[in-house]
């Protein structure tokens, strides 16, 4: 069931796992996930599913068997938030021998074919995200009310954190893996959007190095948003947890 690895792009000499959060994206990941293991054999991907009705899990666990133990699926019992199925699939990805893992979202808002750039941007940074807000980057297929919420959520988190990092709420990023071991995951506990602006805001409270290069966000090809009013709430009372070195509860 997966696409043949084509060597001719994305090589790097380094093991990268991507960790890919999903619930009910059991058409998207039928796709995405052959698509990021083409890249290169140096790609691994852990799926964390939460029980998803749709049966996104079992499609999963059909990819993994079919891709020569480049895919790793972790079932978890129930829908308990984006942020703990990132650090679950974190600890997995630890427990191997990746030199890079990156986080993309299941729906195709996030291109593959980015991750050589976030890859090669490595070499001179800690953490790389996948920017929608600087030079070059956009978003495509958002009404005005998301684009508006995402915007203002960032200018938000920037200027109560005070970080010159243009886009704070995304979800696709690179890191190192020494910098994801230095942000000691039993401290994170926040979910959603707030989860992407607290683990780039650690990273730069230990002084390691953040890059944004630029992507183009497209809406997702199929499937429902997760976004919503929790997950906004969240993130408007976690950023001054952040700031005033509280943890959350």
């Amino acid at each position: 069931m997966t696409t043949p690895p084509n060597h001719a792009h994305g090589a790097t000499g380094r093991a990268i796992t991507v960790v890919i959060p999903t619930y009910n994206e059991r058409e998207n990941i039928l796709t995405l996930v052959p698509a990021i293991l083409a890249l290169s054999r140096e790609y691994s991907v852990i799926v964390v599913d939460d029980n998803s009705p749709d049966q996104t899990g079992a499609v999963a666990d059909e990819l993994a068997a079919a891709s020569q133990e480049r895919v790793t699926v972790l079932h978890r019992d129930a829908k308990r938030g984006i942020g703990p199925a990132y650090l679950a699939g974190f600890r997995r990805a630890l427990m191997g021998d990746a030199e890079l893992i990156a986080t993309m979202d299941a729906d195709h808002s996030h291109n593959p074919a980015d991750l050589a750039r976030l890859v090669a941007a490595t070499a001179n940074a800690d953490l790389v995200l996948g920017s929608r807000y600087v030079a070059g980057g956009r978003t495509q297929g958002w009404p005005l009310y998301r684009r508006g919420i995402s915007r203002l959520g960032g200018l938000y988190a920037r200027l109560v954190l005070g970080v010159a990092i243009a886009d704070l709420t995304g979800g696709f990023k690179v890191y190192r893996r020494e910098t994801l071991v230095a942000l000691d995951l039993n401290r994170i506990r926040s979910d959603g959007y707030v989860f992407q602006i607290e683990t780039t805001y650690r990273t730069i409270q230990a002084g390691y190095r953040v890059v944004e290069v630029p992507i183009t966000f497209v809406d997702r090809v199929a499937g429902k948003s997760k976004l919503s009013r929790r997950i906004v709430a969240e993130a408007v009372v976690m950023v001054w947890q952040l700031r005033f070195g509280r943890r959350t509860p």
